[in-house]
């Protein structure tokens, strides 16, 4: 780390030197203190590799099987460490599969930066061999992007790059770079970027917008927050904590924000959103101020906008004033950083107990947890279920895991009966819903954490997107603990298809593979479990082999994911069968 430091010193200090456009991609890299990066090689990207080749003891390069791979799994490094996350690729089709990964880390909020080759500038708008509009294509999912197409601009136009994706909301960034640019030559300086013109990355904090909202506080019989991924994202977890400690009110997450406050926390009292928790979902219709913190008010999490909240004054502390009014009108909007805004309320806000309204939570807590946890945990049925496999795992890890989960109903078991002592513990798929998210975002995730365990929760729909990144934990030995939850179904959609398509099962029956013996082709150790009495002791020997390891449960077929809020309906209107 200290040879990396003195090479960005001597980078900042030194005087212009002339080197190619290729060279200064991997200096500039190096000034913002990237030393990883994950990608695919190609044609139009070839002068920047080969720049790698050259730099490879400074700078190391994960190859991934696929684009898309290599997209999730900067995302995974981003999610863990709060870092940005770093993706080469050439033109054409090789920028083309990033697009899903941009789209999924556009609304998510996470932090990439995503460099594309492209053919020279004299071919750009001749359908010349691999070219396509990545910057018409990427615009709508990208923060900011830019083609580049002279080397002198290579220096400038990546310090903006790293300022916009991790400076205010966090979001992807792509510069396409022409292949003339990366063979040009500039005389090389590197200055990091600290403003960008007409760009506001965080608003100014307004001081009476927060008394207001800590009047209305301090006035609430029955004050509820919900809280997402803005605490994570604006490292103000322990703010958050004391804010929350201090009022004593009752606290939601969603799925982006869980592990910003332990699962345990006596303040916690669930998950909101179509498969969240009973409780927070029925009473978010009965609390008389609603205190949403760093979350978007997202369809997932409101149901029918219509009955949402309507009796309650809304407080909304957010980063990003896009997200004010969008969906939910709000009463008082603190506009800023979750961490400043948190830190300046806690002198206006009084100590409060709320012990009735709390009583009103565990009172329902008891109805899900003898209705549906009790089931999903302790089973008595024939079949195993995705509920205690993650308790399973919980008994193992002591909640000091970091869970990646992919999308269908075993990302909402996971959400549900994961345990979280740690923040940035739960690497997901939020807002895009991406199938495939899983595999390649772990091997980012363990990369970005190697000290701590990384376990992944897969479909076995979801997984055979992506398995062929096993490829990339057999050439990196990436140690990630791969659960495939097997239902021989698209879970989730079944579910749906049982519940509203009178079980017309239409195209969601999914005959796979020998998962094991995929594993073991690539290497990893493997063992296939369906029987409970067996269930324990296989997950025991997962978690303590040092080594990549891949666990295949197979759960009974027909099992839904409860408590469900049905699409259209209102958030206290949630189902428990």
């Amino acid at each position: 780390m200290e040879t990396l430091n003195k090479k960005v010193n001597e980078v900042k200090t030194s005087k212009t030197v002339k080197i190619t456009g290729a060279e200064a991609v991997i200096k500039c890299l190096l000034a913002e203190g990237v030393d990883l990066a994950y990608g695919y090689p190609g044609g139009a990207i070839m002068p920047v590799y080969d720049e790698i080749f050259k730099y490879q003891d400074q700078f190391h390069h994960v190859l991934t099987r696929h684009e898309q791979g290599a997209i999730h799994a900067a995302q995974g490094f981003a999610r863990v460490t709060g870092k940005v996350g770093m993706v080469f690729a050439t033109s054409g089709p090789g920028a083309t599969n990033l697009v899903t990964g941009i789209a999924d880390a556009q609304i998510d909020s996470t932090p990439l930066v995503c460099i594309t080759g492209q053919v020279g500038s004299h071919l750009l708008g001749s359908d010349a061999f691999q070219e396509t509009d990545i910057i018409g294509i990427s615009t709508p999912v990208t923060k900011w992007n830019y083609q580049v197409t002279k080397a002198s601009e290579i220096p400038e136009i990546i310090a903006k790059a790293f300022y916009i994706a991790k400076s205010g909301r966090p979001g992807p960034v792509l510069i396409d770079i022409t292949k003339d640019a990366q063979f040009g030559e500039l005389d090389f300086s590197y200055k990091k970027c600290e403003k960008v013109r007409s760009y506001k990355a965080v608003p100014k904090l307004n001081i009476e917008k927060v008394k207001e909202a800590a009047e209305l506080i301090n006035n609430a019989k029955k004050p509820f927050i919900v809280w997402g991924q803005g605490v994570i994202l604006g490292g103000a977890e322990q703010e958050f904590k004391k804010f929350i400690e201090k009022t004593n009110i009752p606290s939601a997450c969603t799925g982006l924000g869980l592990s910003a406050l332990e699962t345990a926390h006596p303040l916690h009292v669930g998950m909101v959103g179509m498969h969240g928790n009973y409780a927070p979902n029925v009473l978010t219709n009965s609390c008389d101020v609603l205190i949403a913190i760093g979350m978007r008010f997202d369809d997932r999490v409101t149901g029918n906008l219509a009955t949402y909240a309507k009796q309650a004054k809304v407080i909304h502390f957010e980063i990003d004033p896009a997200e004010v009014d969008k969906n939910v009108k709000t009463d008082v909007a603190v506009l800023g950083t979750v961490k400043e805004s948190l830190v300046e309320i806690m002198q206006y806000v009084n100590k409060a107990e709320h012990k009735e309204w709390m009583t009103a939570f565990h009172e329902l807590y008891q109805i899900e947890l003898d209705a549906v946890i009790n089931d999903q945990l302790n089973p008595t049925k024939e079949g195993l279920t995705m509920g205690e496999v993650l308790g399973g795992i919980n008994k193992e890890t002591k909640g000091d895991a970091i869970i990646v989960s992919d999308v269908g109903q075993h990302q909402m078991f996971a959400w549900r009966y994961a345990e979280f002592i740690k923040t940035r513990s739960n690497v997901t798929s939020g807002g895009l819903g991406t199938m495939g998210f899983a595999l390649p975002a772990a091997i980012g995730a363990k990369m970005g954490a190697p000290d701590r365990e990384v376990v992944a929760i897969i479909g076995d729909g979801g997984y055979q997107m992506t398995c062929n990144e096993l490829g990339t934990i057999l050439q990196t030995k990436a140690a990630v603990k791969i659960v495939v939850l097997n239902n021989s179904y698209l879970g989730m959609v079944r579910q749906w298809q049982e519940l509203f398509f009178d079980k017309r099962y239409a195209s969601t029956e999914m005959v796979s593979p020998n998962f094991v013996k995929l594993a073991e082709a690539y290497d990893i150790e493997a063992v296939r479990v369906s029987k409970r009495e067996d269930l324990a002791a296989a997950i025991k020997t997962m978690m303590a082999s040092k080594e990549a390891y891949f666990l295949e449960v197979v759960i009974e077929q027909e099992d839904n994911i409860f408590p469900m809020i049905p699409t259209g309906a209102s958030v206290s209107d949630i189902r428990l069968s």
